[in-house]
């Protein structure tokens, strides 16, 4: 079992590959920029999400569970995807505006999470796999705690919505800020709207259906996909399964960090442009796949992460 995380001293390959891509396809820059529909998309989910709390606000317990793992997770996971594309001020072009649609995304999750998220993503994107900075990786206490047993790989794939809480805390930058203080009042008080309107069954399925969505569900092993070591040297792995139609192209990974100006819709175009950049990579077609590998292959392990030790401080450009 591993025990450490592999180190590596090369820099962060999506900064190279990008600059390569635009030397030889600069028409690539004619996909980069907002995609206003988006917004759309994040009101009708919203609306689905809360129209079906108010229908189960008189439905068997039985029925609100199998809602969320059926229907609901699809439905918050899609969220958290297009709260990914306003973090990258990819809905419309104004910073204040793509945040509130993140916020407004969370109104259909029920968690205060997209400002917070905003923060430590763009963190991920410009300090890509260094430990102090980047709250993707896994604290060293929390991945030797996990191991390869498959037991305690299931309840933290479960309680992962809670782990994502904890781990910014060891990132030195301001865990709270006045975007994040908003976000949590708008989500405290929408919440206690559709408790009053939809009764417990309804807000339970709404934060059930989002603790699902990207917990043990094969959609939570998107965060097991996108960047554990699967083959040797590779430390982002796109997924070109199915799911990406439901879940607003969020699979193709390697593309989105090369070039985290082009929306969710114009990413497969990026693939089929520039071919030689990504068919020699590995990828997934299968999160069922990658779930049960997560869960039962012994050497897959919260350790199975490149990092790389050279932080650049917290004043470095995010990206």
């Amino acid at each position: 079992m591993r025990d450490a995380f592999v180190v590596t001293e090369l820099p962060n390959p999506h900064t190279q590959r990008a600059k390569d891509i635009l030397k030889r396809h600069p028409e690539v820059r004619q996909h980069f920029g907002p995609y206003p529909p988006s917004g759309a998309y994040i009101a009708g989910i919203v609306a689905f999400q809360l129209g079906l709390a108010y229908r189960l606000r008189a439905a068997g317990w039985p029925w609100v569970i199998a809602c969320a793992y059926t229907i609901g997770a699809f439905a918050s996971h899609a969220l958290f995807v297009l709260i990914h594309e306003a973090t990258h001020n990819l809905i419309v072009k104004s910073s204040v505006g793509n945040r509130l649609f993140g916020i407004l995304c969370n109104v259909g999750q029920g968690f205060p999470s997209a400002m917070s998220f905003r923060t430590y993503h763009r963190l991920h994107h410009s300090h890509l796999d260094e430990y102090t900075y980047d709250a993707d990786l896994a604290f060293d206490w929390e991945a030797r705690w996990v191991g390869n047993s498959p037991l305690r790989k299931a309840l933290w794939l479960f309680l992962f919505s809670a782990i994502e809480i904890v781990r910014p805390l060891r990132v030195p930058r301001p865990y709270t800020d006045k975007w994040i203080v908003a976000n949590t009042v708008v989500i405290v008080a929408t919440d206690t709207l559709i408790f009053a309107l939809c009764g417990a069954r309804g807000l339970t399925y709404v934060l059930l259906s989002t603790i699902v969505g990207i917990g043990l569900h094969p959609l939570g092993a998107r965060w097991v996909q996108e960047h554990y070591t699967f083959f040797p040297g590779q430390e982002t792995y796109s997924y070109y399964g199915v799911l990406n139609i439901l879940q607003f192209n969020i699979g193709y990974h390697n593309e989105h960090h090369d070039l985290a100006k082009v929306p969710w819709v114009h990413l497969p175009k990026i693939k089929a442009m520039a071919p030689e950049f990504y068919d020699s990579l590995q990828s997934h077609r299968s999160l069922t796949r990658v779930l049960l590998q997560f869960l039962f292959d012994p050497n897959l392990t919260l350790f199975a992460r490149i990092t790389r030790e050279r932080a650049r401080g917290p004043n470095a450009a995010l990206s």
